[in-house]
């Protein structure tokens, strides 16, 4: 039997797996149980002791920055928002933000990340988005680091791992001052 000759072999069946793809929606009334469960899933009881549940406690989140990731329909992520103010520039907060084990690796996170900082800044009415957070993680989606000890925290934080994201691109050295409660002009 010639190469020419030999009989072909079948194609290899494709398995059909279906994409999981996040998608991002609002925040309701009945998904509090879902964040509170998956809060402490994905940052256990020490989550109470941070600094940045500090700032929450201080000064309330903006629930229409509260925002569900989901796959196929399921709850697996979740972010929130809290309106601040450093050195009299009004911003936010991005906070807690969490995936749900199960639906890692998928890019919720990210799209949590990008969206709401996306809805925040369209307002026009804040100058930034500050988070205490991986740079590895966070720079490569427009976060910047501010200079350690210029953002004064209510407790202890990391100061390397504060970071910016702001049009105007010199604010992540600029900003400095305690956070505070959002300016009222």
């Amino acid at each position: 039997m010639t190469l020419s000759s030999a009989p072909s072999a079948a194609p290899a069946a494709v398995s059909a797996v279906p994409l999981r793809v996040p998608s991002v929606r609002p925040a309701t009334d009945a998904d509090d149980a879902f964040m509170e469960e998956l809060h402490a899933i994905a940052f256990g009881p020490g989550r109470f002791a941070k600094t940045a549940y500090r700032i929450r406690e201080r000064f309330k989140i903006d629930p229409s920055l509260s925002l569900v990731a989901e796959v196929e329909g399921t709850a697996c992520g979740s972010v929130w928002m809290t309106p601040i103010s450093i050195g009299g520039k009004n911003g936010w907060m991005l906070g807690p933000l969490a995936t749900h084990p199960n639906f890692r690796k998928l890019g919720a996170g990210k799209l949590l990340a990008r969206e709401v900082t996306s809805r925040a800044m369209e307002r026009g009415d804040g100058e930034f988005v500050m988070l205490v957070g991986d740079r590895d993680y966070y720079c490569p989606l427009g976060w910047e680091p501010t200079i350690p000890g210029n953002i004064v925290f209510p407790g202890p934080v990391d100061p390397t791992r504060v970071l910016v994201f702001a049009d105007d691109k010199s604010l992540a050295t600029s900003l400095s001052g305690p956070i505070s409660a959002w300016q009222q002009g």
